[in-house]
C-alpha cells in the first residue's frame, strides 16, 4: 500500500513538473475613458507561456490601488488560449468608480506619475489541471492630457471667442 501511495505521489508531482509557470508582465497601464461615473482603466499584460503546448485562462480576479487606496476589485470569467512557445497579449478591464476618484484627487497627486499597484491571479488551465498565475505590479500610469483639468481650462478662452463671433 505503501508503494501505491508513493508511485501516486511521483506521478502527481511529476507531471506538473512538466508545467513550466507562464511569466505575465504588466506592459502599461492606460485610461481610456472618463465620464460622469468614472474612469475606465486598461491594463496591457504579456503572459509568457514557455511551455511547448497552449494554456486556457478561464478568468482572473484583481486588486487595485492607486495612491494606496484600495479603488477597485473585482474579476471575470473569460476564456483566452495562451499559445506555446509564444507572448499572448491580454486587457484587464477596470473601472474606478467616481467617489474613488475624488478621493483619489484629493491627495493631489502628480498627474504625470500616479502611483498604483495591481495585484491578480489569472486562473490558467493546463493539461495537468488548474494554476493560479499571480500578478503584483507597483508602477505609475501618467493622465493623458486630454482627461486633465488643466487642458479644459486653455480650451475656456477660445469657446468664448467662438462665442462672441
Amino acid at each position: 500500500m505503501k508503494r501505491i501511495l508513493a508511485l501516486v505521489f511521483l506521478v502527481i508531482t511529476g507531471c506538473t513538473m512538466f508545467v513550466a509557470e507562464p511569466t505575465v508582465t504588466v506592459q502599461r497601464a492606460n485610461i481610456i475613458n472618463l465620464d460622469t461615473r468614472g474612469v475606465d482603466l486598461e491594463f496591457l499584460l504579456a503572459v509568457q507561456n514557455p511551455n511547448s503546448y497552449g494554456i486556457t485562462l478561464n478568468g482572473y480576479h484583481y486588486d487595485l490601488q492607486v495612491v494606496t487606496l484600495p479603488v477597485a476589485r473585482g474579476g471575470a470569467r473569460e476564456r483566452v488560449e495562451f499559445r506555446g512557445k509564444g507572448t499572448t497579449d491580454f486587457r484587464l478591464p477596470v473601472r474606478i468608480e467616481y467617489k474613488d476618484l475624488l478621493a483619489i484627487m484629493k491627495r493631489r497627486p502628480d498627474p504625470d506619475k500616479i502611483p498604483y499597484r495591481l495585484q491578480a491571479d489569472l486562473d490558467v488551465e493546463t493539461p495537468v489541471g488548474q494554476l493560479l498565475i499571480p500578478i503584483d505590479k507597483v508602477d505609475a500610469f501618467t493622465v493623458p492630457d486630454h482627461y486633465r483639468p488643466s487642458f479644459y481650462l486653455k480650451e475656456i478662452p477660445e469657446f468664448v471667442r467662438q462665442l462672441l463671433k
